[in-house]
């Protein structure tokens, strides 16, 4: 522009056509020199049209100039020129398309980077609503807009997401199982961590972020599954563990007690149930804790102290003496069947015939009651007949025993839980013997009504944790007095036979005991159980409402069983001795089996032994039905001459009556 510029100036002829033609290049050479705006452009195009009159230009000048002209115009309109033709919204009316779109990326999980340009192409329908006209408000459009992707999104992708990968997950952790078929050259293998990598897609006033949409379901599901069922605990762990391994996603630890559920069994639940729980549950006495005879899970629930004093902590002391009058409502159906057992024609006449023929010949056996009239009895009773699954009267008679006996453990546990829940609520108040009067302090200070009232209600709580704490209710001894008269009176007398029914019942009781531990030791452990202390707490119950602790003392039961076993185990060690030197390796191993089946059965035995005297301490079973009445009434005197205020009890009296 500049060269022909100064061709025309140097050209001496002026004329108003030739001062136009060179206004018009000096505009356009100006304008050129600034940004390529459409108005400039415009003006450039319009001052080159009055330019090029009069031949100013020659053919290969122009050419060159409108080439550059035209790729001026190109660039400067580039970006509106892409932006018209990559707008997308015509998908608006293509939305059918989105969720077969989401099902393909979903399939080939290797193309999820795409889902960023399609939500970009999606975002290019919202300036035409924008401009909608049939609605008072275009917001609500976008607003139905925004929902319908967001469901389609979470219909066709993130929720089918969640599903395989915890699928995956939960089919990983139980392998051992072998559920299906999971070999990936087989039924082939999908990548879904590729949609894990995903930055997060930006849609109207969201970010959608696939990872955190994942791990929150799945945070979701296995603290919800958690609770449910606590015992899964460390599946759903190893299952968190394995999340973040394969998939890179970053779980929340649960923070749900593990390995002991800590509200346990609720003391409500065992209280509306105890007949069934008695039967599905076993009690330990030393350690005092119920574990669950079988159960559809890898785990078996336990109930221990604590747990019971977590759900009394839950409901209140109050629940304590309900529990016990639930159990008592129980024992009297139970014991309602064991008078009916007892009572039974064969059972009576055969306990009467032993307790005749143990007075007979006691002063020869040594006053111990022998073995063999004992194994007599448990093999007589099943030819009396047998269940379809195999149990005699007698078994069942046992079971019966130790139901007693399991809803005793369970008084037991529910006096040592109130007594740990008062314990461990009582643990801040610094001094048990000097305890202030909080609302006094209150009234002298001149507080409110409302804070005198809150100290009195401070002062009745404490009263009440000191007394709970300090006394505990003697529920045992509740239990023992509310049935001893009915069963030491006159009308039930076939009762009196049962101290002579226990050797048959410690008989039958190890046989069961010792077939339950060995199946611990096989695959099928259905049955198998390694303690049931029910029977023991049940037969000293038992024995201490009939009184009847001095009879049982006499037939030396125990000593009888220990002298028979120990007898038996010489006689084979005896015999091993002599086939050592023979050499007969099978009868050997016959008589190293008889031998180690004989240990067991003693230790079994002594087991029990130890187990029922434990027991008998709960029931005092030093003292008589007449000895404790006696002490009962030295007891009242006492209590009658402190409250008369006699001198004569100030005075130092005899050392025996003391």
């Amino acid at each position: 522009l500049s060269v022909i510029k100064k061709r025309v100036i140097s050209d001496k002829k002026y004329s108003e056509q030739r001062l136009d033609v060179l206004s018009a290049l000096v505009l356009a050479e100006n304008i050129l020199n600034g940004p390529s705006t459409k108005q400039r452009r415009l003006i450039v195009s319009l001052a080159l049209s009055v330019g090029t009159q009069m031949k100013t230009f020659k053919d290969e000048e122009l050419i060159p100039l409108q080439l550059v002209l035209k790729k001026l115009d190109l660039i400067s309109e580039l970006i509106e020129r892409v932006r018209v033709q990559c707008d997308c919204c015509f998908l608006y009316w293509h939305r059918a398309v989105f969720p077969i779109y989401l099902d393909d990326v979903y399939e080939n999980a290797v193309d999820s980077a795409r889902l960023h340009y399609m939500f970009s192409a999606l975002r290019d329908c919202v300036p035409a609503m924008m401009h909608a006209r049939h609605l008072e408000s275009y917001e609500v459009l976008l607003e139905c807009y925004d929902k319908e992707i967001m469901e389609v999104l979470n219909e066709h992708l993130l929720d089918k997401l969640c599903k395989e990968i915890e699928k995956d997950l939960r089919l990983s952790v139980h392998t051992h199982l072998k559920l299906d078929d999971r070999n990936p050259f087989r039924v082939g293998m999908k990548d879904l961590a590729h949609f894990f990598f995903l930055n997060p897609i930006r849609f109207f006033n969201r970010f959608i972020d696939i990872k955190a949409y994942v791990t929150h379901y799945l945070d979701k599901t296995f603290y919800n599954l958690t609770t449910v069922a606590l015992h899964d605990w460390a599946t759903y762990s190893e299952m968190r563990n394995l999340a973040t391994q394969r998939y890179g996603l970053s779980m929340t630890e649960a923070h749900l007690p593990s390995q002991t559920l800590e509200q346990g069994l609720d003391v409500l639940e065992i209280m509306r149930n105890i007949h069934v729980f008695v039967s599905r549950y076993l009690y330990n006495l030393n350690n005092q804790i119920f574990i669950e005879r079988t159960s559809n899970n890898k785990h078996l629930n336990t109930i221990n102290i604590r747990h019971i004093a977590n759900s009394i902590r839950t409901h209140g002391t109050g629940i304590m003496n309900t529990t016990v009058n639930f159990t008592y409502q129980f024992l009297r159906k139970k014991f309602y069947i064991f008078s009916q057992f007892m009572y039974d024609e064969h059972i009576k006449s055969r306990l009467i015939k032993d307790i005749r023929f143990f007075r007979e010949v006691k002063d020869q056996n040594d006053h111990k009651y022998p073995f063999e009239r004992a194994d007599k009895f448990n093999r007589g009773i099943r030819k009396l007949g047998i269940t379809p699954d195999g149990q005699s009267y007698l078994d069942q008679f046992r079971q019966l025993i130790s139901q007693i006996g399991n809803a005793m453990g369970y008084v037991r546990m529910i006096r040592s839980g109130g007594l740990h829940c008062c314990s461990s609520a009582i643990r801040f108040v610094p001094d048990l013997e000097d305890i202030v009067n909080f609302e006094e302090l209150v009234k002298e200070e001149g507080l409110s009504e409302e804070t005198q009232k809150a100290a009195r209600q401070l002062d009745s709580v404490l009263s009440d944790l000191t007394r709970n704490f300090a006394e505990g209710t003697e529920y045992f001894k509740m239990l023992v007095d509310v049935f001893a008269p009915e069963f030491r009176s006159p009308k039930n007398m076939h009762l009196r036979n049962f101290y002579i029914i226990v050797p048959p019942l410690t008989l039958n009781f190890v046989e069961h005991s010792i077939s339950c531990k060995e199946k611990l030791n096989k695959k099928n452990k259905s049955g198998a159980a390694f303690t049931d202390d029910g029977f023991a707490m049940g037969v000293a119950y038992i024995l201490k409402l009939l009184d009847q602790y001095q009879e049982f003392d006499s037939l030396h039961w125990f000593q009888s069983v220990r002298e028979k076993y120990v007898k038996e185990i010489r006689a084979v060690a005896k015999q091993q001795n002599v086939q050592s030197t023979n050499q007969d390796e099978k009868l050997l191993q016959t008589m190293n089996l008889t031998h180690k089946r004989l240990e067991v059965c003693l230790q079994e035995f002594e087991l029990l032994y130890f187990s029922l005297s434990s027991a008998r301490i709960f029931f005092r079973a030093d003292k008589t039905a007449a000895e404790e009445n006696q002490e009962k009434k030295e007891k009242e005197e006492e209590s009658v001459k402190a409250s008369n205020g006699d001198p004569s009890n100030s005075t130092p009296a005899d050392p025996v009556v003391k």
